[in-house]
Formats: structure tokens, sequence, C-alpha cells
């Protein structure tokens, strides 16, 4: 995959693709991470990039014309069917849906506004989509670009070592992740669960669902309740909950 960011401080986002499974990912060739700063588009001698927002208020607002042809540059380089994605409050929450679906595409622009925004014209006219991270507050999007950076490239073919990492992540399956465990059996007295012990895979796969289902149900109950359960499904909650002294 070809991603490139449109940042004023690409530098920072650099930083993913030095470390980890993103920066294995860029050794081997599979992704290519470029950047397109507006203020290398700017017309005037300190290459501004911003003004004072119509209608007063505080802060400033990225102009169009260097964010667009910032913008316009990044889709230069990228394969056909690269969509833009500008990093924002008011875009649709990112999830492992939409981290699959961008792991499938040729490209990705993704676009780190600052201060107080970016001119609505702009996202009228050159983005795609609007992505967000969540509901607080973040100073720019270059750290929702990063996690969005990271988040796809464990998802693309060929990236992690072992095929079933990626499968088995949190949310692959609508569902948290369950409990992990390794050596010693004993820390300060509390064990490793049997089953782990046993060698029955088909227990050890039912108990480690289970447990998800049930972590699920106590952490995240909008996960389940999109899941419709099974008369399985349920079985195993209502042991999990027993197990735990919760009466339903």
């Amino acid at each position: 995959m070809k991603c490139c960011v449109v940042s004023l401080f690409p530098e920072m986002v650099a930083q993913v693709a030095e470390h980890g499974v993103v920066g294995r990912a860029a050794e081997r060739g599979l992704l290519e991470l470029t950047f397109e700063n507006p203020r290398e588009y700017a017309d005037d001698v300190h290459r501004t990039v911003d003004d004072r927002p119509y209608g007063g208020g505080p802060g400033m607002v990225m102009k169009v014309e260097p964010v667009a042809s910032a913008i316009q540059a990044a889709r230069a380089g990228l394969p056909d069917g690269s969509p833009v994605v500008c990093l924002s409050p008011q875009g649709q929450v990112f999830d492992q849906s939409i981290a699959r679906r961008y792991a499938a595409l040729p490209g990705l622009v993704l676009l780190a506004g600052r201060y107080e925004g970016i001119d609505e014209r702009l996202i009228e006219q050159e983005v795609d989509e609007e992505l967000s991270l969540g509901d607080f507050v973040l100073s720019g999007g270059e750290i929702a670009a990063m996690a969005v950076i990271d988040a796809v490239t464990r998802l693309m073919p060929g990236v992690l070592g072992d095929a079933e990492s990626a499968a088995q992540d949190s949310f692959m399956e609508g569902l948290l992740d369950h409990p992990h465990y390794t050596r010693p059996e004993d820390v300060d007295g509390r064990q490793v669960p049997e089953v782990l012990l046993s060698g029955d895979h088909a227990q050890i796969a039912r108990w480690r669902y289970k447990q998800a289902l049930g972590r699920s149900y106590l952490r995240r109950p909008d996960l389940v309740e999109k899941l419709n359960l099974d008369r399985e499904q349920q079985t195993m909650l209502d042991e999990f909950l027993k197990e735990c002294g919760i009466e339903t």
C-alpha cells in the first residue's frame, strides 16, 4: 500500500514507520509512506497556511489553497482508488471494520488538520471521508493518522509474522480479546487457568471465546448487543457470568 500523509508536521508522523510492525512493513516494501506539507504550497514569503475565522472566534483556520495543493500532489503520487481521509472530530469513529476496508485499498491519503480546523470548502472539495478516533480533542490529526496507519498496516497480507495474529486481534470477531498468560504458571499465588495447560485445543478455543464474550459484555456491552447471540453463545455468556458470581 502507498499512504501519503498531508501534515504541517510530517516528521512527527514519520516516526510510526521507524518502529515495530509498521517499521518492518516499510523495510520490506509492503508499505510506502510519503508526505506532503501544505507550507510548501503557500504563495507568500511567510508560508502562511492559516488565517482568522470569518465570524470571529478563537484560534485560526487552515486555508483552502495550500492544503488543496498538497492534497492534489498527494493524489498524483497514488494509484486510482486512493481516497482522501480527513482526521476530524466530525468524522465517523474509526473501528476494525474500517481498518479492514482501508487495508484492501491500493493507497490512502490522510489529512491531518491543525489549529481550530480546516476551511469547510476544502473538506467539500477535496475530502472523500472524515474519520475520528473518538469523542476527545487532540492538538492535531497527526496522532490519529499514526493510529490509522498502524491499525491498517498490521492487516495487510504478509505484514505479520503469524497470519493468525491479525485474525485473533481484539474486535476481529466483534468482541474484545480474551486474557493472555505466559510463564511462570504461578505468580504470587495467581495460577494460569487449568484449561490452557490441558492441551485440549477445542476446549481452549471455547474458553477463550467465552472469556472474550464475557469481557465484552461487562466492559463493552454495545459490542455484544450487535451480535444477536445464538443459543451456544448465550450459554457461554451465562456460564461466564455464573463463574464470576454475577446473577442475570
